[in-house]
């Protein structure tokens, strides 16, 4: 029996994580949505999520502060980044993973998802 994967969104603006809900739902996948960083490392998204896409500015721990938290407690999920502030891509220590991409707002979603594919490929 097929298992969608399961990706979590993470962003403190409740109509990109509406929208994202909505595509990610319609190409089949499992979606859970958290408003904040915080929220979704007090939850079991850490240990059920196949794919993460989290807002890199967001009020109290930023994205790249969680990403690396994960890090540090040996939790690996692919992780795209989105960003409402374009500019060059985050930086992160060299013990960190590289994340799988990194989309400015507003962001194409075919790029998206052909992002989340490969990630979940690798991840397979």
């Amino acid at each position: 029996m097929f298992k969608p994967a399961i990706i979590s969104v993470i962003d403190d603006d409740e109509l990109v994580l509406i929208a994202l809900d909505s595509l990610l739902r319609s190409c089949g996948y499992t979606v859970n949505t958290y408003a904040s960083a915080c929220a979704f490392l007090q939850s079991d998204g850490p240990q059920q999520t196949d794919c993460l896409i989290s807002d890199i500015q967001m009020p109290g721990l930023c994205g790249v502060q969680m990403y690396e938290a994960l890090a540090a407690g040996n939790i690996h999920i692919p992780t795209l980044f989105i960003t409402g502030k374009p500019g060059p891509p985050p930086v992160f220590s060299t013990r960190v993973r590289k994340p799988e991409g990194y989309f400015s707002k507003p962001f194409d979603s075919d790029a998206l998802l052909a992002c989340i594919e490969m990630a979940l490929k690798r991840r397979a």
